[in-house]
């Protein structure tokens, strides 16, 4: 029972995060972000945050360095927004699995395409 909480939540502040960067974080350091998931641990004490960003590798340090500038703000945001005792530590990780995924396709495609010629 105590997974499934620890797994709503979670998913309430993806939500949450995803609305506050997007219409309230001003900063322009942040690009095209968006939060892929959001991994609690067992107690609700960290929250692990994938992000993916849009653009080049100095595009995705920039945007991860201004979440991280706006770590208070947006810890705060989601305190208010999500009721909880205690607002869980907010710990940003760029998440790379959807280049991967890309890569992989476009990998499958060129081993593909000769086939097809012949």
């Amino acid at each position: 029972m105590a997974r499934i909480r620890v797994s709503r939540v979670g998913e309430q502040i993806k939500k949450e995060l995803s609305l506050i960067v997007q219409q309230e974080l001003k900063d322009p350091r942040i690009g095209f972000v968006t939060i892929t998931d959001v991994e609690m641990s067992g107690d609700l004490s960290i929250a692990k945050i994938y992000i993916s960003v849009f653009g080049s590798a100095e595009q995705k340090q920039d945007s991860l360095h201004g979440l991280e500038k706006a770590k208070g703000f947006l810890r705060s945001e989601v305190g208010r927004r999500v009721h909880m005792r205690h607002t869980p530590e907010l710990v940003f990780v760029m998440d790379e699995s959807l280049e991967h995924h890309a890569h992989i396709s476009k990998l499958l495609n060129d081993v593909k395409t000769p086939e097809q010629d012949a």
